[in-house]
């Protein structure tokens, strides 16, 4: 059953249509969601058949009938408990048929009523009605009448915010004298107030009561229709902002094509022209116009234009299928990784491989290579040289100090600023997708709450996976398996192992002197004499005064150093030059201590620090290449404690207590008194105490050390040695093998004891000239060891540890050249 809203005509109720009376008995009519009100009247639809006999018989008799509200609007055929308990009684005034059956009726609210007992259910509902009169206190007068006109200005406020409501409305409550007439109007008036609420207000008899429950009602919908004029307002404000807006781009763009100034048009048409010309895959190429559809569609001044805009530059910027056509001529590439670089078999011959296998076959993926060595060795320009050599473009992105992994994978394009990771930024700069790509100091990257950067290069240093490589900003895949990749490192200790798996290592070990000689005749002299703008015949310098700057000034694995002293020696000469003086320069080895001051290093240091008992020399490995340590013994009177001084690490440690315990367990085969340690205190320490040090290979060293001090015998000062030592006086192989030795030479040293088990990085690692230049010991024991290394004993007043015993057993040690 449905309702339309009520007419409530206060009037009603004059001449023939007074209330009769009512019947204590009558036919109940239920309705679904509408109140009928006293004195209103109201059109209903009559639909349910138990509904339509009712109206039937109410018509044939005096036309009186009650209406009552039902709880739930559900229920097909409610019972008393389904209805409330006060209705209307209402007269029919009209009734039309309709011919689906159904009826419409015009019926009139006279009085309310009180539901009592049901005395029919079939084929109608019938039941025992009450008639109800509304109660006023005199007393209350006075609040009735404040709180009329309270209600009538609230309900003025209502209908004039409510397009629903007519303005007569106002006029007709401002007539109304009456209390609870006043109240059933202006309850049955409102249609948004819902069934429950007109039905609190029907069944309110007392009249103040009845003021105040609609009272509060009015109220509560008047803030609600504030509310929502203030919604509509801010909703209308912004509708005619954006129309403004709309409308005066649309004027705008219609004086551009007026005068031949479409730009915008234009723009997406040559983007489109772009990505058709830039060769991308087809599910690349449908990300594009898909981007470029909304670009199309979006006005320029939006937020995203600018957005999307760039984002389909660097899309159709990228290198899709433009690639270097590289020359493989394995001749060719030799003589220039030659003429660039002296040395370096290892790198090279590798490199030449690649190049052979690639010119059989063109589709192999590229190698993951990574050059590890000490600083100055010419990593990075080693693979420069290659891609001069291949004739590819060459980019190169350092990766030192690197902690967001948004720099390798790029940033998400909700982000401000968002750009692609240094990955595609460099083959966008290469123009190409095959370029030699190095990747600069690996193993400094970093790691913080940004990400791990070197866990992100793991997709790209993957041969199998980068062909697909998604960066974050691009959001599509692209195909880096065709990229030379070539990584440096100093130490490969800090790259993670997976990381480390991915790639071919290298190794770039450093320089002897003739190296170092001819890297700077053939390259640094003439780079250095051009960038101080002097020539040939201002300048020169012989042999003797380059080994004289590599011996007394540098002692580095590569010639970073040696380049900067030769750059100082062209600065001085330049001078002269500047203030007149234009004699031509040969840089003999007394010009250079004229100019650079006295050597930073001298040989004679080495002979000088072994002259005392308890003084060996070792050798050790720095991510800057080798470098050699003397480490000192001394004893002293005590109560049997081992002090270690010099920064030295766990691992060392551990090293100077295995090499006590060793010559302790042996000492009586050195004329020691074994228990010579209850009433003395060793004291071993390596200089400089400021540089940390830790690592097996001081083991042999440290053993020498102390037995030199206890045995009062020196160590020959043209001696190194390097290896770990155990308790039961075997030598065990250590790493850093080249790296040390050419400390060694550097220092002037040319006898050097390793372990046996090293032999392998002997016979690879060194060339022929320094096999020539050093004499290696391969020692499998420590008697082998202090054997070479110790001098023949000093007489016997020299000191009580130094018995003949002792020395002769080392002078027939097993030990000596291989």
């Amino acid at each position: 059953m449905s309702d339309q809203r009520p007419h409530f005509d206060p009037d009603a109720l004059s001449g023939d249509d007074r209330i009769p009376e009512i019947p204590q008995e009558l036919p109940v009519l239920p309705l679904r969601d509408t109140v009928l009100f006293p004195n209103s009247f109201m059109p209903l639809a009559v639909a349910r058949e138990a509904s339509v006999r009712l109206v039937d018989d109410a018509v044939e008799g005096d036309r009186l009938i009650a209406v009552f509200t039902q709880r739930d609007a559900a229920i097909e055929e409610p019972k008393q408990d389904d209805l409330y308990p006060i209705g209307t009684a209402t007269r029919i005034h009209k009734m039309f048929k309709l011919p689906d059956g159904s009826m419409r009726l015009i019926v009139q609210g006279l009085v309310r009523l009180r539901l009592g007992r049901v005395a029919q259910l079939h084929p109608f509902l019938r039941a025992e009605v009450s008639a109800v009169i509304d109660a006023e206190r005199p007393d209350d007068r006075l609040e009735i009448d404040a709180l009329m006109r309270n209600i009538k200005t609230n309900f003025q406020q209502v209908v004039s915010m409510s397009p629903l409501l007519s303005d007569d409305l106002q006029t007709m409550a401002m007539n109304i004298t009456e209390s609870g007439k006043l109240a059933d109007f202006i309850a049955s008036s409102l249609s948004t107030i819902g069934t429950p609420a007109k039905q609190e207000v029907l069944e309110t008899l007392d009249a103040r009561q009845r003021l105040d429950t609609l009272n509060r009602i009015l109220i509560k919908e008047l803030e609600v229709l504030e509310l929502g004029s203030k919604i509509q307002s801010q909703v209308q404000s912004e509708v005619g902002k954006n129309q403004r807006e709309y409308f005066l781009r649309e004027q705008m763009k219609a004086i551009q094509r007026e005068l031949g100034e479409d730009d915008d048009q234009k723009e997406i048409e040559e983007l489109r022209e772009k990505i058709e010309a830039a060769g991308m895959p087809e599910a690349v190429k449908k990300e594009a116009l898909r981007e470029l559809d909304r670009l199309a569609k979006m006005p320029a001044a939006a937020a995203e234009y600018t957005v999307s805009r760039t984002y389909l530059d660097w899309l159709v910027s990228l290198p899709w299928n433009r690639r270097t056509d590289e020359v493989i001529d394995l001749k060719r590439t030799k003589d220039v990784l030659d003429a660039d670089h002296s040395d370096l078999e290892k790198a090279k011959d590798r490199i030449l491989e690649y190049l052979a296998v690639r010119k059989l076959n063109p589709a192999v993926k590229g190698p993951i290579l990574c050059f590890a060595g000490p600083p100055g060795v010419g990593k990075t320009s080693l693979a420069r040289s290659i891609a001069q050599s291949l004739e590819r473009k060459f980019v190169r992105v350092s990766l030192g100090g690197m902690r967001d992994e948004a720099e390798i994978r790029g940033h998400r394009r909700t982000y401000i600023g968002a750009l692609p990771g240094q990955i595609i930024q460099g083959l966008r700069r290469a123009e190409s997708k095959n370029p030699v790509f190095i990747l600069d100091e690996i193993d400094k990257l970093g790691s913080d709450f940004r990400g791990d950067p070197a866990s992100a290069l793991l997709e790209v240093l993957d041969p199998e996976q980068n062909n697909t490589f998604r960066d974050h900003y691009l959001d599509v895949p692209f195909d880096l398996s065709e990229v030379l990749f070539i990584t440096t490192a100093n130490i490969l200790d800090p790259v993670p192992p997976a990381l480390r798996d991915r790639m071919e290592v290298l190794e770039l070990p450093g320089y002897t002197e003739e190296e170092k000689l001819e890297i700077a005749v053939e390259h640094l002299i003439a780079k250095q004499v051009k960038n101080h703008g002097l020539t040939d015949a201002q300048i020169s310098f012989p042999e003797a005064a380059v080994r004289a700057v590599i011996r007394g000034y540098t002692r580095e694995a590569g010639v970073r150093n040696l380049e900067r002293e030769l750059g100082a020696l062209c600065r001085k000469i330049a001078r002269r030059h500047a203030e007149g003086r234009d004699e031509a320069v040969v840089v003999t080895p007394d010009v250079v201590v004229e100019l650079l001051g006295a050597p930073k290093f001298l040989d004679e240091e080495v002979e000088e620090r072994t002259r005392k008992p308890g003084v060996a020399i070792g050798l050790a490995w720095t991510p800057a290449g080798g470098e050699v340590l003397f480490i000192e013994a001394t004893r002293m009177q005590g109560t049997g404690q081992l002090t270690l001084t010099g920064h030295l690490g766990d691992v060392m440690k551990e090293s100077a207590r295995a090499a006590l315990s060793w010559f302790r367990t042996n000492a009586s085969d050195f004329g020691v008194d074994p228990e010579f340690f209850k009433t003395a205190e060793l004291h071993l320490h390596v200089p400089s105490g400021a540089i940390p040090k830790d690592g097996p290979s001081a083991g042999v060293t440290m053993a020498t050390a102390l037995a030199s001090e206890m045995t009062r015998r020196p160590v020959r000062g043209d001696i190194a040695m390097t290896g770990e030592i155990t308790l039961s006086g075997r030598v065990l192989p250590v790493g850093g093998i080249k790296e040390k030795v050419l400390a060694a030479r550097r220092v002037g040293i040319r006898e050097v004891i390793l372990p046996r088990q090293n032999e392998k990085n002997v016979l690879e690692d060194f060339s022929e000239e320094l096999r020539r230049e050093i004499t290696i010991h391969l020692v499998s024991s420590i008697d082998e060891v202090l054997a070479l290394a110790l001098t023949p004993a000093v007489p016997a007043n020299a000191g009580p540890e130094s018995p003949s015993a002792g020395s002769d057993r080392l002078r027939q040690g097993s030990g000596g050249p291989p």
